[in-house]
């Protein structure tokens, strides 16, 4: 099974909140160590390292375990914006950092839907391919993007927008040097079998 990349990420301020509501949601929502180890993509060892602050994770990392215990980024985080608040004020919008990205919060807690400004730097992640269930919207606000859908990759600039099935492997990358500025909406869907591989290998369903 491909492993999710173990990079630092974020401050140990920002993040110490992160492995109580990792253990605490996995509990809440009923599943092994195991169980849930399988369906975000990692080995329980590696989820137990998470749980119990030994490890760091990366925000495609938090994306996917978001993602498998029906939840937010933001959530996972601690961060306490007001629910059900329509309006999100970005002079309250603080800026988060998590496997080298930046993201600023763009929605309410509480959706179905997860929105977030993020800034992708130059760097690639280990050529991260993702696939899971839902769907995902981005729209690049500055740089060039790199999007791969399956076997076709695509180079987009600013006012350029993707809209796809989460289901299909794809990749984000920044393509010009300063990084890429985007702003990116995915559903949050918690079943059976939610699930985020990352890595070098081609992506494996039904894990």
């Amino acid at each position: 099974m491909t492993e999710l990349p173990e990079e630092p990420s974020g401050t140990p301020e920002e993040l110490s909140t992160v492995p109580p509501r990792l253990r605490d949601l996995r509990k809440r929502s009923g599943l092994t160590l195991e169980t849930a180890a399988r369906l975000v993509g990692l080995s329980p060892a590696h989820l137990s390292r998470l749980e119990t602050g030994r490890r760091q994770p990366s925000l495609p990392m938090l994306l996917a375990l978001a993602r498998t215990y029906g939840t937010t980024v933001s959530d996972l985080l601690g961060e306490t914006a007001a629910e059900r608040d329509p309006v999100v004020r970005a002079d309250r919008a603080e800026p988060s950092e998590a496997g080298g990205w930046t993201y600023w919060t763009a929605g309410g807690a509480g959706r179905a839907m997860q929105a977030l400004r993020v800034h992708v730097p130059q760097r690639a992640q280990r050529e991260l391919v993702r696939v899971h269930p839902g769907e995902e919207w981005l729209y690049v606000l500055k740089g060039r993007l790199r999007l791969t859908l399956g076997a076709a990759a695509h180079v987009l600039g600013p006012g350029d927008a993707a809209h796809f099935d989460s289901l299909t492997p794809h990749r984000i990358a920044a393509a010009s040097r300063g990084g890429t500025d985007l702003l990116f909406v995915h559903t949050l869907l918690q079943s059976g079998a939610a699930e985020l591989c990352l890595g070098d290998a081609a992506p494996r369903r039904g894990l």
